[in-house]
């Protein structure tokens, strides 16, 4: 084994053929395409375009016709994920280290921080600029604090695999530096990133590759090639049908 494929811990994900129906509608439409170990892989659409569903699949949370494959490069490792919000009762006293035990320990959030988990959640917090508020509120947070608390969240335990819907979006201006030095620190740990994204921008800057999704897939490739005018506009039209065929890729 190389150097390089010992540094590349995240799977490969192989989308083959994949799709949804609830009901009467198509949600996913035959999606075919394949996310490189240890790369950054956006998926941009529109909205309803079935992003997030994908995403469900991946996670085992929707039913579904196809394959959909994950390939280790050894033994099975953990998957991460970061919602694009979080939906809570902002007037229950819960802290942000109370959040934190919740979502990252078995123990009852109510007993606080395991002697396990605490070093991995403080670390986490520092990594994202929250250390100074752990004792504050969820609920008092900004909409921009409670997503860094995600992104936190996500990052114990270290996964090899991490799923991020739209974790930009309620983010001010510090945030997303603070979420450009994590998506620098992922890649160079070769964590494999599946990124549901609106920014376009950041996403020409940051990813390694760009999937369009609108029911089924019109495009595939390095983001250079593929965030081009003509591309975006068949993407996010109402119809897909006139765009290039699920299976055409960004050459």
């Amino acid at each position: 084994m190389t150097a390089l494929e010992t540094l590349l811990r995240g799977p490969a994900i192989e989308f083959d053929q994949v799709s949804l129906t609830l009901g009467r509608t198509t949600i996913l439409d035959r999606v075919q395409f394949q996310v490189q170990p240890g790369s950054v892989h956006a998926l941009v659409g529109p909205n309803g375009g079935g992003k997030s569903s994908l995403i469900k699949t991946l996670l085992g949370q929707m039913p579904h016709q196809g394959q959909l494959r994950l390939q280790w490069p050894d033994t099975p490792g953990t998957i991460g994920y970061v919602p694009q919000a979080l939906e809570f009762d902002r007037g229950l006293p819960m802290t942000v280290d109370d959040f934190m035990a919740a979502m990252c320990q078995r123990r009852p959030a109510f007993l606080g921080l395991s002697r396990h988990y605490a070093k991995a959640i403080g670390e986490a917090l520092e990594r994202v600029g929250m250390q100074d508020k752990r004792k504050r509120r969820m609920g008092a947070l900004s909409g921009g604090e409670r997503q860094r608390v995600l992104l936190a969240q996500g990052l114990i335990p270290a996964p090899q695999l991490l799923v991020l819907d739209e974790p930009m979006s309620a983010l001010d201006e510090a945030g997303i530096h603070v979420f450009e030095r994590l998506l620098h620190d992922w890649r160079q740990s070769g964590i494999t990133l599946l990124w549901i994204e609106h920014d376009l921008e950041a996403v020409g800057r940051l990813a390694d590759r760009v999937t369009g999704l609108n029911r089924r897939v019109l495009f595939d490739g390095p983001a250079a090639q593929t965030l081009t005018p003509e591309r975006l506009l068949s993407l996010f039209s109402t119809h897909p049908r006139a765009a290039a065929p699920a299976s055409g890729s960004a050459a």
